[in-house]
């Protein structure tokens, strides 16, 4: 046995003996197992017991795990929290606040120690409990894959691992290595309690199980080791896909490109949404119905303008595109050109001016009017218009939209709408409409950059004086991106 813990030690764990590693000791079997593992192979271990303060023997168990480390010549730390006081405040279980108390205390000493890693003493009962604790749930693949030796839990730390070195010892094989090195664990009470999910299923689903199956724990332990090679090709896939379909991301907001997202096959649609989710919010627990909720929402081309997923978490459709965001996060402005403020700004031919978010706007003279009317026809980029300059002045303005506001754009032959339908008609969200740069002279709209020049600007074929606008994207932007008619 010491071998084969001392093998996933360095290889599953990725563990170095020059580093110190903090344990998380409970005084039960498993904790103390891994404990006296790590310490003869090596390993520079710092005992960690955390009070629950939920059973009245606790006090005695934290005084039993400091004697131990005493004995065997290792530094232990002490702590502890009212947990049942935490879960009322909280709103959530008992299991749920001393996981988070007790993971909290662990990964704030390691970051104080510069750790390389917490240890726990999960075992392959404990994986077995916790794939069906999964399968009850309705998890996925990634739940009935159950834990894995290593794994970052982004809402503790971002970067120090938590490693679990006995998850192919059975509880009875830690209970015997405790009896062999003379260790003598505590029993925890709370372990016997059926108010915890976790014990109904240890001490009443997994032994009706066996009635069918004796050998259910053998059999789902298994299992999850299957899942976690089919996971590991799904991760791979899942990674190109993002790859592939997110144009931006960041730890507020994740941008998805409708047309990309929509092109993978269905599960993978769920599975990048959930991907998206956990990045935004680690550890939420994210159910099928959450998701099939999502892509009805992406499918139906944001019917709403907003969609209320799981813990806070908001989805919204606009402009080609699927933002998903924290709790807290505003969506940015930088994808459109925006306007400063709401006095015009007065532009001069073969001028430049600066918008918002770092986008530009120049206007120039076009000597070469046959090459105007090439670059125009094959232009694709409705950032960028030329003009007949002919009924044109050299002063333009840029402005925001105002009450009233009308515009005759190219297709409609001279007729007019409001601005506000035209919008509409183009689906410009809502939240960029009002700071939006409208290209005038005097009250007339002349070109609606990203959109349509007015029809009376237009070239004509007896244009022979052309005028050029754009509106340039920040450097780093990409253009398709950016498009809001895409």
């Amino acid at each position: 046995m010491s071998a084969k813990v001392e093998a996933v030690l360095a290889e599953e764990c990725g563990l170095e003996k020059d580093r110190l590693i903090i344990v998380g000791v409970s005084g039960g079997p498993d904790s103390l197992c891994l404990m006296e593992t790590l310490r003869q192979a090596g390993y520079p271990i710092l005992v960690a017991y955390f009070d629950h303060q939920l059973r009245f023997e606790s006090s005695s168990d934290a005084h039993m795990v400091e004697k131990t480390a005493i004995r065997l010549g290792l530094a232990c730390i002490i702590d502890g929290a009212d947990v049942r006081a935490y879960a009322e405040q909280k709103k959530i279980s008992i299991e749920d606040a001393a996981r988070t108390l007790r993971y909290r205390f662990l990964f704030d000493l390691a970051r104080k120690r510069k750790a390389q890693a917490v240890a726990v003493g999960h075992t392959a009962d404990d994986q077995v409990e916790t794939v069906l604790m999964h399968f009850l749930r309705g998890s996925g693949m990634s739940g009935l894959k159950g834990m894995s030796y290593r794994s970052v839990i982004k809402s503790f730390d971002p970067d120090i691992p938590v490693v679990r070195p006995l998850l192919e010892m059975w509880r009875e094989e830690t209970v015997l290595y405790c009896a062999v090195n003379s260790l003598r664990p505590r029993h925890d009470s709370s372990n016997d309690s059926l108010n915890f999910q976790r014990n109904r299923i240890r001490h009443l689903l997994i032994p009706t199980l066996e009635t069918y199956n004796p050998k259910i724990r053998e059999t789902l332990l298994r299992m999850s080791h299957s899942l976690k090679g089919d996971y590991s090709f799904v991760m791979e896939t899942l990674e190109h896909a993002w790859q592939e379909t997110v144009a931006s991301a960041n730890d507020e907001i994740v941008t998805f490109d409708v047309s990309r997202l929509t092109a993978q096959p269905v599960g993978l649609q769920r599975n990048l949404i959930k991907h998206a989710m956990q990045n935004l919010y680690p550890g939420v627990d994210i159910s099928f119905q959450t998701l099939k909720r999502a892509l009805e929402y992406i499918h139906s081309a944001g019917a709403a303008p907003r969609l209320d997923l799981k813990a806070g978490l908001r989805m919204y459709h606009e402009s080609g595109m699927i933002h998903i965001c924290a709790p807290h996060a505003e969506l940015p402005f930088d994808r459109w050109p925006q306007i400063s403020g709401a006095e015009p700004i007065s532009m001069q031919l073969g001028g430049q001016v600066s918008l918002a978010g770092g986008w530009k706007f120049t206007c120039e003279s076009w000597r070469l009017t046959a090459l105007a009317k090439e670059q125009a026809e094959e232009n694709d980029d409705p950032f960028q218009v030329w003009l007949d300059a002919g009924e044109l002045p050299e002063t333009f303005e840029l402005r925001a939209r105002r009450h009233g506001d009308h515009f005759s754009p190219l297709g409609m032959d001279g007729h007019s709408q409001k601005l506000s339908d035209f919008f509409v008609n183009e689906k410009l969200p809502q939240r960029a409409r009002d700071q939006w740069p409208l290209l005038c002279v005097g009250d007339e709209i002349i070109w609606i950059p990203g959109f349509r020049p007015a029809h009376r600007h237009r070239l004509k074929e007896d244009t022979n004086e052309v005028l050029y606008f754009s509106v340039q994207h920040p450097p780093e932007k990409n253009t398709s991106e950016e498009n809001p008619q895409h």
